[in-house]
C-alpha cells in the first residue's frame, strides 16, 4: 500500500479548487458527513473501448448529482484509458457529481476496491460495483436504490448487498461474440453465478455488480486480495457467513462487453473454473454438482469403456444432441448459431472442466483474457 496516493479531481469540487487541481491524500476515509450517500466504484485496466460511454452515463444519470460521485482507480493502463477519461472529465459542469481518479498500483479489482473504501466520504453509505466494459442506462442508479427498498423489506436479516442482472452488449459486428453471448445466455451455460438468467428479485449467495451498504463491506474487512478472480462469490459468502443478506433483482441490468475470440473465451472458462474451486475450498457450501457433471460424464463413459459396455460411447452422443438441438433453438436468431452455439458451450464445459482440477494443483495469476 502506498503512503500516500495521487488522486486527480476533475469537474465540480467542493472544496473551491479550480478543475484539474492535483491534490495528495492519505489513503484513509475523509472526515466529511455532508456529500453523496452512494458511491460507484469502477477499477479500471485498458478500458479504452468502452470506459468513456461508461462514464458519460455515470455523470448524466437521473439521480440529484450532489448524491452520488464516481471513483476510477485504474491499475496502470496502457492503452489511452487514462487519456480517455481526463478529456471526458475536464468537459464536466457544476452540474456533474463529484468525479475521482485513483491510482491502483497493485492492479486487481479487490485491492482497487478496498482502495476506494479508503478514500470515500463518511457519508457514502452505499457502494456500487461496476468494471470498465460495462454499459448502464440514465437512469441506472435510481433503479438500484427502488430495487435496496423492496429488498430491505422482504429481507429477514440485515441487507448487505443488491446484485443487478447481466446481459452482453447488443453487439452483432462479430459472430463470435454473438455465439459467445448465446451461450451465456442458455441455460447449459450458466449455473447460478454471475450470468444467472432470473425475473424476480429474490435471495441469492451470488449476486452479481452488487450495491453493497458500506457498513457491511468494512465489517468483513472487505475483499480478499488473494482472490484474483471470484473475490466477489468469496466477499458474498463471508457476509452470509457473518449473518447478512442477499438479494439479486432483475433490474436495472448491466451490460457487458463479451470476448471477441475464441480463445479469449476458452482462457475465461478455464479461470472462472479455477477459481471457483478456490472459492469452494474456502466455502464448502458453494459447491454446485452441476458444474461436476461434465466430469461425471467423462468417468461414467470411461467406466462403461473399461467394463466393455457395448454402448459406453451413449452419454457422449446425448450430450452432442442436447447441444445441437440447443443450437436449432437458437439458429432462428442467426444460421450461424446452428454449429457456433454448440462450439462455444463445449469450449464452455472444457475449459471450465480443466479449471476445476486446476484449482486443486497451482495458484493463480493475473487474468489475461480481456
Amino acid at each position: 500500500m502506498l503512503e500516500a496516493v495521487h488522486v486527480e479531481e476533475l469537474g465540480q469540487r467542493e472544496d473551491g479548487c479550480p478543475k484539474g487541481h492535483m491534490a495528495m491524500l492519505e489513503p484513509r476515509r475523509m472526515e466529511v458527513h455532508e456529500g453523496p450517500m452512494l458511491a460507484t466504484v469502477i477499477p479500471l485496466y485498458n478500458e479504452a473501448k468502452h470506459v468513456e460511454g461508461l462514464v458519460n452515463s455515470l455523470v448524466t444519470q437521473t439521480m440529484d448529482h450532489t448524491q452520488h460521485m464516481v471513483l476510477l482507480l485504474d491499475g496502470g493502463s496502457t492503452d489511452g484509458t487514462l487519456e480517455i477519461i481526463k478529456r471526458v472529465l475536464e468537459g464536466l459542469g457544476p452540474e456533474s457529481p463529484i468525479v475521482r481518479l485513483v491510482e491502483n498500483p497493485l492492479r486487481t479489482v479487490a485491492h482497487a476496491r478496498n482502495l476506494a473504501l479508503q478514500h470515500l466520504p463518511a457519508s457514502v453509505e452505499y457502494v456500487v460495483e461496476l468494471l470498465g466494459h460495462a454499459d448502464i442506462s440514465d437512469d441506472h442508479l435510481e433503479q438500484r436504490m427502488l430495487a435496496w427498498d423492496r429488498a430491505e423489506k422482504l429481507a429477514q436479516k440485515p441487507l448487505a448487498g443488491v446484485g443487478c442482472k447481466v446481459e452482453g452488449l447488443n453487439d452483432t459486428s462479430s459472430k463470435r461474440t454473438m455465439w459467445i453471448d448465446a451461450a451465456l445466455s442458455s441455460p447449459l451455460g450458466q449455473s447460478d453465478g454471475q450470468f444467472s438468467t432470473f425475473d424476480a428479485l429474490e435471495p441469492t449467495q451470488v449476486p452479481a455488480f452488487v450495491t453493497h451498504r458500506k457498513s457491511s463491506l468494512e465489517a468483513v474487512q472487505g475483499w480478499d486480495t488473494s482472490f484474483l478472480t471470484s473475490q466477489d462469490s468469496d466477499l458474498s459468502m463471508r457476509l452470509l457467513n457473518q449473518g447478512y443478506s442477499l438479494y439479486r433483482a432483475p433490474y436495472p441490468v448491466v451490460k457487458m462487453a463479451r470476448r471477441d475470440t475464441l480463445f479469449k473465451w476458452w482462457k475465461m472458462g478455464h479461470r472462472y473454473g479455477f477459481w471457483r474451486t478456490k472459492v469452494v475450498l474456502r466455502h464448502p457450501r458453494r459447491i454446485r454438482a452441476i458444474e461436476w457433471l461434465p466430469w461425471m460424464g467423462v468417468v461414467g463413459s470411461m467406466i462403461l469403456l473399461w467394463g466393455n459396455v457395448a454402448l459406453w460411447w451413449l452419454g457422449a452422443a446425448a450430450y452432442v444432441g442436447v447441444l445441437m438441438v440447443e443450437g436449432l433453438r437458437h439458429s432462428r436468431r442467426h444460421p450461424s448459431l446452428l454449429l457456433g452455439l454448440p462450439l462455444c458451450l463445449f469450449i464452455l464445459h472444457t475449459s471450465f472442466s480443466i479449471g476445476l482440477i486446476d484449482g486443486f494443483v497451482r495458484r493463480g495469476r493475473n487474468a489475461s483474457d480481456r
